[in-house]
């Protein structure tokens, strides 16, 4: 007697019938919508990250070629539009400035000072501060610019 059925066949456990193979494939779709939401993040946070006030700076045409050496970081003293005094990014009284600017070159008197002063604010003010951060009696003392491209 015959009847409709086939005959079972064996697989061995483990492994797929050579018919139903089945071929991987990487889907892509979910790794670049992560990649896009980190890289709006970090292009959300990287201005933040410098912490204070922005200072628009300064610009000259024909910058000093002179080397830079860098064996020391120089201590940042910022003085903002609003007036506000910024010392390695952390706001300062003016009273407070010389205070700890000589904290600073007691430490460390090799030290050099760069003034980073908004274009905005008088000169009168940036020579005063200038002059204050001299009588400390650090090493150097320079004033922080961008240079101006030449049109």
């Amino acid at each position: 007697m015959k009847t409709g059925r086939k005959k079972a066949s064996l697989v061995p456990i483990g492994r797929p019938p050579a018919k139903a193979a089945v071929l991987p494939e990487i889907n892509v779709t979910p790794l670049v919508d992560v990649v896009l939401v980190l890289l709006i993040v970090f292009m959300v946070i990287a201005p933040q990250l410098e912490h204070g006030e922005r200072v628009e700076l300064p610009s000259v045409t024909r910058p000093d070629d002179a080397q830079k050496s860098a064996s020391m970081d120089p201590v940042t003293v910022t003085l903002a539009a609003s007036g506000a005094l910024y010392l390695e990014k952390e706001l300062v009284s003016a009273d407070d400035l010389e205070g700890r600017l000589a904290e600073l070159h007691r430490a460390s008197p090799e030290r050099k000072v760069v003034l980073k002063g908004d274009a905005t604010v008088p000169y009168g003010k940036v020579r005063s501060l200038f002059a204050r951060v001299q009588k400390q009696g650090f090493p150097g003392c320079a004033l922080l610019v961008e240079k101006k491209e030449k049109s």
